[in-house]
């Protein structure tokens, strides 16, 4: 039987905001939410990595003055290519993407630009947000390794960050709290744990995990999910202060 039924495919719920409730926050600051389309398993949909940054950013527009974007909802996924569904962009394409959004901002008065990463297998965000050091044009990627470990901690998430790479405890949390109509039956028994993936890059996903999964999403809870938000958060604050600052004159 073809089609999806009736279960909804994303919580996501997108910015809505006019031109001129845009004008009346007179943010400076955008937040652009990165997903992916990919595998996650047999209990959390394809566009896993893109709830999660959506959710995050929502998080972040509620309790900071920044201009909430759309999500990029394609990204680089080569490595989770052996399962069908999903669909990758190459780094150079996201690469162009991010930077044209970036430009586009800038024209429009935007003074800053904070990258909400949802997929950790996107490693040309740090190369655009490094090559923006030193321009008039601020840029961030967060949450980076130290803020999830702050957010981990505080959730008190017991699977390391090493062994729960993958559709495991942390992002069946985040959807078991935020968007719990889209976690299927079955994440309760399905921890797979493959800490040495030397060749990950080269041999793909596959090689390390015959479900998809990486990490221990029994372990999963609502209230984890809760925590892990409001830390991730937390340390936001620090992240808009570098990026919405006044430039040094001189």
């Amino acid at each position: 039987m073809s089609g999806s039924g009736t279960r909804p495919q994303t919580g996501m719920v997108l910015p809505t905001r006019t031109t001129e409730e845009v004008r009346a926050d007179r943010a400076e600051v955008a937040v652009l939410p990165v997903g992916s389309f990919e595998q996650h398993g047999a209990f959390l949909p394809l566009v896993t990595d893109t709830v999660i940054a959506c959710t995050v950013a929502a998080e972040i527009a509620a309790a900071y003055p920044v201009l909430q974007l759309p999500p990029v909802t394609v990204s680089c996924s080569h490595e989770h290519a052996a399962w069908p569904g999903t669909v990758s962009i190459s780094a150079a394409t996201l690469h162009a993407v991010v930077r044209d959004i970036a430009d586009s901002l800038r024209r429009s008065g935007i003074r800053g630009l904070i990258l909400v990463n949802g997929h950790g297998g996107n490693y040309v965000l740090r190369n655009v947000v490094q090559e923006s050091a030193g321009t008039d044009f601020r840029m961030a990627l967060f949450p980076g390794s130290a803020d999830w470990e702050v957010a981990r901690t505080r959730a008190g998430v017991r699977t390391p960050a090493n062994s729960d790479m993958h559709a495991g405890e942390l992002e069946t949390s985040i959807l078991l709290h935020a968007h719990p109509e889209l976690v299927r039956p079955g994440h309760e028994t399905s921890d797979w744990i493959s800490d040495d993936r030397k060749h990950l890059l080269t041999l793909g996903m596959s090689a390390y995990t015959e479900s998809g999964v990486v990490g221990r999403p029994s372990r999963a809870s609502a209230d984890k999910g809760k925590e892990l938000l409001a830390g991730l958060v937390d340390c936001f604050a620090e992240y808009l202060s570098l990026v919405g600052a006044e430039k040094e004159a001189g």
